[in-house]
Protein backbone atom coordinates (compact mmCIF):
# COMPACT_ATOMS: atom_id res chain seq x y z
CA UNK A 1 0.00 0.00 0.00
CA UNK A 2 1.23 3.71 -0.37
CA UNK A 3 2.69 5.12 3.15
CA UNK A 4 1.45 8.17 2.25
CA UNK A 5 -1.94 7.04 1.97
CA UNK A 6 -1.86 3.99 3.95
CA UNK A 7 -4.79 2.08 1.65
CA UNK A 8 -4.38 0.62 -1.87
CA UNK A 9 -4.67 2.99 -5.12
CA UNK A 10 -6.01 2.26 -8.25
CA UNK A 11 -2.89 2.83 -11.25
CA UNK A 12 -5.81 5.04 -12.72
CA UNK A 13 -9.01 6.79 -11.04
CA UNK A 14 -10.39 8.89 -13.70
CA UNK A 15 -13.12 10.06 -11.21
CA UNK A 16 -10.39 11.19 -8.99
CA UNK A 17 -8.57 12.25 -12.05
CA UNK A 18 -11.86 15.04 -13.06
CA UNK A 19 -12.73 15.64 -9.54
CA UNK A 20 -10.71 18.88 -9.46
CA UNK A 21 -12.71 20.24 -12.30
CA UNK A 22 -16.05 18.63 -11.90
CA UNK A 23 -17.71 21.99 -11.61
CA UNK A 24 -15.79 23.64 -15.14
CA UNK A 25 -16.69 20.08 -16.60
CA UNK A 26 -20.93 20.61 -15.61
CA UNK A 27 -20.90 23.86 -16.66
CA UNK A 28 -19.36 22.96 -20.14
CA UNK A 29 -22.11 20.19 -20.47
CA UNK A 30 -24.75 22.17 -19.33
CA UNK A 31 -23.68 24.75 -21.98
CA UNK A 32 -23.63 21.94 -25.01
CA UNK A 33 -27.34 20.87 -23.50
CA UNK A 34 -28.85 24.19 -23.26
CA UNK A 35 -28.06 25.19 -26.80
CA UNK A 36 -28.82 21.93 -28.88
CA UNK A 37 -26.35 21.85 -30.97
CA UNK A 38 -24.55 18.43 -30.50
CA UNK A 39 -22.07 18.18 -34.08
CA UNK A 40 -19.86 20.94 -36.29
CA UNK A 41 -21.05 23.64 -33.49
CA UNK A 42 -19.34 26.29 -31.90
CA UNK A 43 -17.69 24.05 -29.08
CA UNK A 44 -15.71 22.07 -31.76
CA UNK A 45 -14.75 24.86 -33.75
CA UNK A 46 -12.95 26.92 -30.40
CA UNK A 47 -11.62 23.57 -29.38
CA UNK A 48 -9.66 23.49 -32.96
CA UNK A 49 -8.44 26.97 -32.48
CA UNK A 50 -7.41 26.55 -28.68
CA UNK A 51 -5.65 23.06 -29.67
CA UNK A 52 -3.86 24.84 -32.97
CA UNK A 53 -2.81 27.30 -30.54
CA UNK A 54 -1.76 25.50 -27.78
CA UNK A 55 0.80 23.52 -29.80
CA UNK A 56 1.87 26.11 -32.59
CA UNK A 57 -0.20 24.64 -35.32
CA UNK A 58 -2.36 26.38 -37.95
CA UNK A 59 -4.68 24.18 -38.10
CA UNK A 60 -6.83 21.96 -36.10
CA UNK A 61 -9.37 19.20 -37.04
CA UNK A 62 -11.29 17.33 -34.24
CA UNK A 63 -11.95 14.01 -34.75
CA UNK A 64 -13.24 10.52 -33.30
CA UNK A 65 -10.17 9.37 -32.16
CA UNK A 66 -6.31 8.68 -31.83
CA UNK A 67 -6.41 6.09 -34.38
CA UNK A 68 -8.45 7.74 -36.65
CA UNK A 69 -6.53 10.37 -35.91
CA UNK A 70 -3.54 8.52 -37.71
CA UNK A 71 -5.98 6.60 -40.49
CA UNK A 72 -7.49 10.00 -41.57
CA UNK A 73 -4.17 11.92 -42.11
CA UNK A 74 -2.52 8.53 -44.18
CA UNK A 75 -5.85 8.68 -46.25
CA UNK A 76 -5.92 12.39 -47.11
CA UNK A 77 -2.39 12.20 -47.80
CA UNK A 78 -3.27 9.60 -50.65
CA UNK A 79 -6.03 11.38 -51.50
CA UNK A 80 -4.08 14.44 -52.22
CA UNK A 81 -1.66 12.44 -54.42
CA UNK A 82 1.02 12.04 -51.92
CA UNK A 83 1.11 8.59 -50.74
CA UNK A 84 0.28 5.95 -52.71
CA UNK A 85 -0.48 1.73 -51.52
CA UNK A 86 2.26 0.22 -51.10
CA UNK A 87 4.77 2.97 -49.78
CA UNK A 88 6.72 2.15 -46.94
CA UNK A 89 6.70 4.25 -44.00
CA UNK A 90 9.33 4.18 -41.14
CA UNK A 91 7.83 3.53 -37.60
CA UNK A 92 9.34 2.81 -34.17
CA UNK A 93 8.99 -0.99 -33.63
CA UNK A 94 7.63 -0.68 -29.85
CA UNK A 95 4.91 1.48 -30.70
CA UNK A 96 1.23 0.66 -28.99
CA UNK A 97 -0.11 -1.54 -32.13
CA UNK A 98 -2.44 1.71 -33.21
CA UNK A 99 0.47 3.11 -35.18
CA UNK A 100 0.65 -0.11 -37.61
CA UNK A 101 -3.11 -0.35 -37.69
CA UNK A 102 -2.99 2.83 -39.31
CA UNK A 103 -0.51 2.78 -41.72
CA UNK A 104 -1.70 -0.91 -42.83
CA UNK A 105 -5.85 0.32 -43.26
CA UNK A 106 -3.73 2.86 -45.64
CA UNK A 107 -2.63 0.34 -47.68
CA UNK A 108 0.71 1.51 -46.69
CA UNK A 109 3.74 -0.98 -45.50
CA UNK A 110 5.16 -0.16 -42.41
CA UNK A 111 8.90 -0.61 -41.83
CA UNK A 112 10.02 -1.16 -38.39
CA UNK A 113 12.86 0.10 -36.88
CA UNK A 114 14.27 -0.92 -33.58
CA UNK A 115 13.65 1.98 -30.53
CA UNK A 116 16.69 4.18 -28.53
CA UNK A 117 16.31 1.77 -25.17
CA UNK A 118 17.12 5.12 -23.30
CA UNK A 119 14.54 7.05 -24.85
CA UNK A 120 12.02 4.29 -25.67
CA UNK A 121 11.28 6.66 -29.32
CA UNK A 122 12.65 5.71 -32.46
CA UNK A 123 16.09 6.06 -32.45
CA UNK A 124 17.47 8.11 -35.38
CA UNK A 125 20.57 6.47 -35.96
CA UNK A 126 18.46 3.44 -37.84
CA UNK A 127 16.72 5.29 -39.91
CA UNK A 128 18.90 5.63 -43.14
CA UNK A 129 19.34 2.11 -42.98
CA UNK A 130 15.96 1.69 -43.23
CA UNK A 131 15.15 3.95 -46.33
CA UNK A 132 14.12 2.67 -49.50
CA UNK A 133 13.23 3.90 -53.20
CA UNK A 134 9.33 2.81 -51.47
CA UNK A 135 9.80 5.03 -48.57
CA UNK A 136 7.61 8.02 -48.12
CA UNK A 137 7.09 9.00 -44.66
CA UNK A 138 8.32 8.94 -41.25
CA UNK A 139 5.97 8.47 -38.23
CA UNK A 140 6.90 9.94 -34.69
CA UNK A 141 5.73 8.07 -32.04
CA UNK A 142 6.32 10.48 -28.70
CA UNK A 143 6.16 6.87 -26.50
CA UNK A 144 5.15 7.79 -22.78
CA UNK A 145 5.38 11.64 -23.31
CA UNK A 146 8.88 11.84 -24.45
CA UNK A 147 9.02 13.87 -27.78
CA UNK A 148 11.09 12.28 -30.56
CA UNK A 149 14.18 13.66 -31.93
CA UNK A 150 12.38 15.90 -34.28
CA UNK A 151 15.37 17.91 -35.47
CA UNK A 152 17.56 15.30 -36.46
CA UNK A 153 14.46 13.29 -37.76
CA UNK A 154 13.61 16.39 -39.67
CA UNK A 155 17.03 16.71 -41.22
CA UNK A 156 17.00 13.00 -42.32
CA UNK A 157 13.41 13.56 -43.71
CA UNK A 158 13.85 16.67 -45.93
CA UNK A 159 17.48 15.25 -47.18
CA UNK A 160 15.07 12.45 -48.82
CA UNK A 161 11.72 13.98 -49.22
CA UNK A 162 9.74 12.37 -46.79
CA UNK A 163 6.78 13.41 -44.94
CA UNK A 164 6.64 13.37 -41.11
CA UNK A 165 3.43 12.28 -39.27
CA UNK A 166 3.50 12.74 -35.22
CA UNK A 167 1.74 10.01 -33.00
CA UNK A 168 1.20 12.41 -30.30
CA UNK A 169 -1.34 10.08 -28.50
CA UNK A 170 0.98 10.54 -25.16
CA UNK A 171 2.80 13.74 -25.34
CA UNK A 172 0.48 16.64 -25.59
CA UNK A 173 2.63 19.73 -24.00
CA UNK A 174 6.11 18.11 -24.44
CA UNK A 175 8.50 20.00 -25.99
CA UNK A 176 12.35 20.13 -27.95
CA UNK A 177 14.25 23.04 -28.18
CA UNK A 178 11.13 24.93 -27.33
CA UNK A 179 8.96 23.37 -30.09
CA UNK A 180 6.14 21.61 -29.39
CA UNK A 181 4.51 17.85 -30.22
CA UNK A 182 1.80 18.52 -32.79
CA UNK A 183 3.86 21.17 -34.55
CA UNK A 184 7.13 18.64 -35.20
CA UNK A 185 6.07 17.27 -38.42
CA UNK A 186 3.94 18.03 -41.68
CA UNK A 187 1.17 16.24 -39.54
CA UNK A 188 0.38 15.25 -36.17
CA UNK A 189 -2.65 12.67 -34.57
CA UNK A 190 -4.13 13.27 -30.83
CA UNK A 191 -5.63 10.83 -28.73
CA UNK A 192 -8.07 12.20 -25.81
CA UNK A 193 -9.02 8.47 -24.38
CA UNK A 194 -10.07 8.89 -20.81
CA UNK A 195 -6.55 8.13 -19.24
CA UNK A 196 -4.46 10.56 -21.37
CA UNK A 197 -3.03 13.68 -20.02
CA UNK A 198 -6.31 15.34 -21.24
CA UNK A 199 -8.76 12.89 -21.66
CA UNK A 200 -12.43 13.13 -22.92
CA UNK A 201 -15.40 11.86 -21.34
CA UNK A 202 -15.63 9.04 -23.76
CA UNK A 203 -13.26 8.83 -26.48
CA UNK A 204 -11.72 11.85 -28.68
CA UNK A 205 -8.86 12.93 -31.38
CA UNK A 206 -7.46 15.40 -33.27
CA UNK A 207 -5.08 16.13 -35.99
CA UNK A 208 -2.86 19.05 -36.32
CA UNK A 209 -1.11 20.70 -39.37
CA UNK A 210 0.01 23.77 -40.90
CA UNK A 211 -1.08 22.82 -44.76
CA UNK A 212 -4.96 24.11 -44.79
CA UNK A 213 -5.15 21.40 -48.02
CA UNK A 214 -3.84 18.55 -45.80
CA UNK A 215 -6.45 20.04 -42.91
CA UNK A 216 -9.31 20.36 -45.68
CA UNK A 217 -8.95 16.71 -46.81
CA UNK A 218 -9.25 15.20 -43.55
CA UNK A 219 -11.84 17.23 -42.38
CA UNK A 220 -13.91 15.86 -45.73
CA UNK A 221 -12.95 12.18 -45.17
CA UNK A 222 -13.98 12.86 -41.28
CA UNK A 223 -17.31 13.76 -42.55
CA UNK A 224 -18.33 11.50 -45.23
CA UNK A 225 -15.95 12.39 -47.69
CA UNK A 226 -18.02 15.63 -47.84
CA UNK A 227 -16.83 19.26 -48.54
CA UNK A 228 -20.01 20.25 -48.03
CA UNK A 229 -23.68 19.10 -47.98
CA UNK A 230 -24.34 16.00 -50.17
CA UNK A 231 -21.36 16.99 -51.95
CA UNK A 232 -18.73 14.10 -51.57
CA UNK A 233 -15.22 14.18 -52.87
CA UNK A 234 -13.78 11.30 -51.20
CA UNK A 235 -14.94 8.00 -50.28
CA UNK A 236 -14.59 9.02 -46.51
CA UNK A 237 -15.99 7.93 -43.17
CA UNK A 238 -18.02 8.74 -40.15
CA UNK A 239 -15.02 10.12 -37.82
CA UNK A 240 -16.34 13.30 -36.11
CA UNK A 241 -15.85 14.77 -32.91
CA UNK A 242 -19.48 15.60 -30.64
CA UNK A 243 -19.69 19.29 -29.16
CA UNK A 244 -20.10 17.53 -26.15
CA UNK A 245 -16.54 16.08 -26.03
CA UNK A 246 -15.01 19.21 -27.53
CA UNK A 247 -16.82 21.26 -24.84
CA UNK A 248 -15.23 18.61 -21.93
CA UNK A 249 -11.75 18.65 -23.75
CA UNK A 250 -11.92 22.94 -23.82
CA UNK A 251 -11.61 22.60 -19.84
CA UNK A 252 -8.89 19.85 -19.95
CA UNK A 253 -6.62 22.14 -22.18
CA UNK A 254 -6.98 24.65 -20.36
CA UNK A 255 -5.28 23.13 -17.29
CA UNK A 256 -2.76 21.16 -19.69
CA UNK A 257 0.03 22.75 -18.12
CA UNK A 258 -0.70 22.34 -14.37
CA UNK A 259 -1.44 18.55 -14.78
CA UNK A 260 2.27 18.32 -16.92
CA UNK A 261 3.59 20.04 -14.04
CA UNK A 262 2.01 18.08 -11.55
CA UNK A 263 3.31 14.86 -13.66
CA UNK A 264 7.11 16.28 -13.92
CA UNK A 265 6.63 17.21 -10.02
CA UNK A 266 5.87 13.60 -9.55
CA UNK A 267 8.48 11.90 -12.31
CA UNK A 268 11.30 14.15 -10.17
CA UNK A 269 10.62 12.54 -6.90
CA UNK A 270 10.67 8.86 -8.22
CA UNK A 271 13.72 9.36 -10.14
CA UNK A 272 15.27 11.36 -6.82
CA UNK A 273 14.36 8.71 -4.71
CA UNK A 274 14.63 5.19 -6.45
CA UNK A 275 17.84 3.88 -5.85
CA UNK A 276 17.93 0.51 -6.68
CA UNK A 277 20.75 -1.26 -8.90
CA UNK A 278 17.92 -3.82 -10.39
CA UNK A 279 15.75 -0.52 -11.66
CA UNK A 280 16.62 1.64 -14.77
CA UNK A 281 14.71 4.78 -14.52
CA UNK A 282 14.12 7.06 -17.51
CA UNK A 283 15.80 9.54 -18.93
CA UNK A 284 15.03 12.98 -20.32
CA UNK A 285 17.09 13.57 -23.41
CA UNK A 286 18.83 17.00 -24.13
CA UNK A 287 16.30 20.14 -24.58
CA UNK A 288 13.82 18.02 -24.27
CA UNK A 289 10.52 18.57 -22.08
CA UNK A 290 8.91 15.13 -21.05
CA UNK A 291 5.47 15.24 -19.91
CA UNK A 292 5.09 11.91 -18.16
CA UNK A 293 2.03 9.88 -19.69
CA UNK A 294 3.53 6.92 -17.90
CA UNK A 295 6.62 6.70 -15.72
CA UNK A 296 8.28 3.62 -17.19
CA UNK A 297 11.14 1.70 -15.61
CA UNK A 298 13.01 -1.46 -16.36
CA UNK A 299 13.16 -4.33 -14.49
CA UNK A 300 15.11 -7.57 -15.39
CA UNK A 301 13.26 -9.42 -12.86
CA UNK A 302 9.94 -8.05 -13.84
CA UNK A 303 7.23 -10.72 -12.59
CA UNK A 304 9.34 -10.77 -9.33
CA UNK A 305 9.28 -7.29 -9.04
CA UNK A 306 5.27 -6.08 -10.11
CA UNK A 307 4.50 -9.44 -7.41
CA UNK A 308 6.67 -7.37 -4.84
CA UNK A 309 4.86 -4.17 -5.53
CA UNK A 310 0.97 -5.73 -5.53
CA UNK A 311 1.98 -7.26 -1.70
CA UNK A 312 2.41 -3.45 -0.65
CA UNK A 313 -0.96 -2.51 -2.51
CA UNK A 314 1.58 -0.82 -5.25
CA UNK A 315 -0.21 -1.12 -8.76
CA UNK A 316 1.72 -1.32 -12.09
CA UNK A 317 1.11 -1.85 -15.44
CA UNK A 318 3.02 -3.09 -18.89
CA UNK A 319 3.52 -0.62 -21.97
CA UNK A 320 3.10 -2.65 -23.92
CA UNK A 321 4.14 -6.12 -23.36
CA UNK A 322 3.55 -7.48 -27.07
CA UNK A 323 5.04 -5.54 -29.77
CA UNK A 324 3.29 -5.07 -33.09
CA UNK A 325 5.39 -7.53 -34.97
CA UNK A 326 4.32 -10.64 -32.44
CA UNK A 327 0.73 -9.84 -32.13
CA UNK A 328 -1.09 -12.72 -34.32
CA UNK A 329 -2.81 -10.24 -36.80
CA UNK A 330 0.24 -9.15 -38.19
CA UNK A 331 1.93 -13.07 -37.87
CA UNK A 332 4.29 -13.63 -40.60
CA UNK A 333 4.53 -9.79 -41.66
CA UNK A 334 7.47 -8.56 -40.32
CA UNK A 335 10.48 -11.37 -40.78
CA UNK A 336 13.23 -9.18 -39.00
CA UNK A 337 14.61 -9.07 -36.05
CA UNK A 338 14.02 -6.45 -32.93
CA UNK A 339 16.12 -7.56 -30.07
CA UNK A 340 15.93 -4.09 -28.74
CA UNK A 341 12.11 -3.87 -28.74
CA UNK A 342 11.71 -7.46 -27.46
CA UNK A 343 14.03 -7.01 -24.44
CA UNK A 344 11.79 -3.60 -23.43
CA UNK A 345 8.45 -5.66 -23.95
CA UNK A 346 10.02 -8.09 -21.33
CA UNK A 347 11.23 -5.45 -18.97
CA UNK A 348 9.29 -2.35 -19.16
CA UNK A 349 6.99 -1.50 -15.96
CA UNK A 350 4.96 1.85 -15.77
CA UNK A 351 4.56 2.82 -12.16
CA UNK A 352 1.52 4.84 -11.17
CA UNK A 353 1.29 8.37 -11.69
CA UNK A 354 -2.25 9.43 -12.49
CA UNK A 355 -3.22 9.79 -9.45
CA UNK A 356 -0.42 10.18 -7.13
CA UNK A 357 1.61 13.23 -5.60
CA UNK A 358 5.60 13.39 -5.38
CA UNK A 359 4.65 12.29 -1.28
CA UNK A 360 3.67 9.40 -2.38
CA UNK A 361 6.03 8.74 -5.55
CA UNK A 362 8.64 9.07 -2.75
CA UNK A 363 7.31 6.45 -0.25
CA UNK A 364 6.85 4.08 -3.44
CA UNK A 365 10.34 4.61 -3.93
CA UNK A 366 11.44 3.20 -0.41
CA UNK A 367 9.61 0.37 -1.00
CA UNK A 368 11.15 -0.27 -4.63
CA UNK A 369 14.63 0.33 -3.08
CA UNK A 370 13.91 -2.90 -0.71
CA UNK A 371 13.17 -5.15 -3.80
Amino acid sequence: MCAASNKPFPFVDLKATISPLAEELIEACSRVVRSGWFLHGPETEAFERELAASCGARYAVAVSNGLDALRLTLRAWKQLGMLRDGDEVIVAANTYIASILAITDAGLVPVLVEPDPVTFNLDPTRIKGAITPRTRAIMEVHLYGHPCAARVIREIADRHGLLIIEDNAQAIGATEAGVSTGAMGDAAAFSFYPTKNIGALGDAGAVTTNSAELAGAVRALANYGSDRRYHNIYEGFNCRMDEMQAAMLRVKLRHLEEESTRRREVADAYSAHIDNPKILTPVVAAECSHVWHQYVVRVGERDAFRDYLHRQGIPTDIHYAVPPHLQPCYAGRFPGSYPVTEQLADEVVSLPIANVTPADARDISLIINKF
